[in-house]
């Protein structure tokens, strides 16, 4: 199907007038310029498909960052969320809705939360973030407290919690944090998946640890069970909440409803988003057991659009249409598959992660050229590092989407290399013009 046959007839006639880079023209004078500039101007999805303006077909392999669970257009989403907004679209948190309610109770079912356990309803991953980390400052007094106040809380090394100032104080990035520093107090940054020095940080004065079970903006590099294990024994030994970031990782990404189930513990509090709504965007803040759940109270935090009823109706659907249709075994296969593929890829180095949430390095600085060659190639990839690569795929990838991947990696490579080595030439020709 070309751009011309959307069934929208004012999105086609939008879309018919221009191309590509008659919108990015557009772009550049409407938007800020916080993102860069945009690779492609999209404008249909289907499945794992997307079309550009120019009417340009890609296999995406990024999923809006982890957030197309089901992929573009699903069918059974859009009926839902067309259904939902015809019958009640919004209303304020002075009242609530029957998908509001269904929602929480999935939630505390799929992540086999304790009695007493509570769901606070939010609009992203960051704001689901920043609700934790208001829940780790209401920890200031328990036990193992003694006379001290709980002041300290750790995160790690490479760690992306988000961009408010909550979540910015525990993203770990000196280029995000410093243009807005001071940033809220308090927390400590130390080394990844090294449990003695996480040991060593751990005392009565903390508060909370916040931890990715794999950390994606960082290149997809996984927290081991054991590390934790650690994590859970010490929070729990100290007194200070156990917070676990799964906004990438949760709702089926890694083949299991969050990544953190092969360590067996129980959490104080889990932070979702991304691929709770299928593309619509809601998060959820999930606190373990009564004593966690009652440290907000009344009037300590709110929002007005988390948990209306369009956004609790799009998780509800696309929960339910996971469960439903394989999604899960789905995962496991081609994730599998992906990984195994990847490995045997010349130039390729390591390659980590779980399921459809992975990680390639490369043996040269060509990964962000490798985007530009994916691209033209007609594959959308990200490029967290110089030499590394991360796939967040739709859970429906199939086995032989993927593989037309491997199939065009080689060339991807090369291509990537020619453009490194042609932009290196350039741009030594610019600096011998300058002397």
């Amino acid at each position: 199907m070309s751009h011309t046959e959307l069934s929208h007839p004012a999105e086609t006639t939008l879309v018919s007038q221009s191309t590509g880079s008659d919108w990015l023209a557009r772009y550049s004078s409407s938007l800020m310029g916080v993102f860069g500039t945009p690779q492609r101007v999209l404008v249909r999805g289907a499945g794992a498909l997307v079309w550009d303006a120019d009417g340009k077909e890609y296999l995406d392999l990024l999923g809006g960052i982890a957030v197309n669970a089901l992929g573009h257009a699903h069918p059974f989403v859009t009926s839902v969320i067309a259904s939902q907004l015809a019958t009640l679209g919004h209303v304020s948190n002075f009242f609530t809705s029957p998908t509001q309610i269904a929602l929480a109770e999935k939630l505390l079912a799929i992540t086999k939360a304790p009695a007493g356990s509570k769901v606070f309803f939010a609009n992203s991953g960051t704001e689901a973030n920043e609700a934790a980390f208001k829940l780790a400052r209401r920890n200031s007094e328990g036990p193992g407290a003694k006379s001290a106040k709980r002041t300290k809380i750790i995160a790690l090394e490479g760690a992306f919690h988000g961009r408010t100032m909550g979540a910015l104080a525990l993203t770990a990035k000196e280029a995000y944090r410093a243009p807005f520093e001071p940033l809220p107090g308090g927390v400590v940054h130390i080394p990844f998946g090294d449990i003695e020095a996480l040991r060593a940080a751990i005392d009565e004065t903390t508060a909370a640890v916040f931890l990715e079970p794999i950390q994606g903006e960082a290149g997809v590099r996984p927290l081991s069970v054991e590390y934790l294990r650690a994590a859970r024994e010490a929070t729990t030994a100290a007194g200070a909440l156990l917070i676990l970031d799964e906004v990438q990782t949760g709702i089926g990404r890694t083949g299991k409803w969050l990544a953190s189930e092969d360590a067996g513990i129980v959490p104080d509090a889990v932070t979702l988003a991304k691929g709770l709504g299928g593309g619509f965007p809601v998060g959820a803040l999930v606190t373990f057991g009564e004593p966690t759940s009652s440290l907000l109270t009344a009037g300590q935090h709110g929002t007005t659009f988390g948990g209306n009823p369009v956004a609790t109706a799009a998780a509800l659907a696309t929960l339910h249409a996971i469960e439903s249709q394989g999604v899960l075994a789905n995962v496991l296969a081609v994730g599998a598959r992906l990984r195994a593929g990847l490995s045997d890829v010349g130039g390729v180095t390591e390659v980590r992660g779980e399921g459809l949430l992975v990680g390639f390095d490369v043996d040269a600085d060509i990964a962000p050229a490798m985007v530009t060659a994916a691209l033209d190639a007609g594959f959308i990839i990200n490029s967290p590092g110089p030499r590394t690569i991360r796939l967040a795929p739709p859970l429906i990838l199939t086995i032989e989407q993927a593989e037309s991947f491997l199939d065009a990696l080689p060339g991807i490579i090369k291509a990537a290399a020619a453009l490194t080595a042609a932009s290196q030439t350039a741009a030594s020709l610019t600096a011998k013009d300058a002397q």
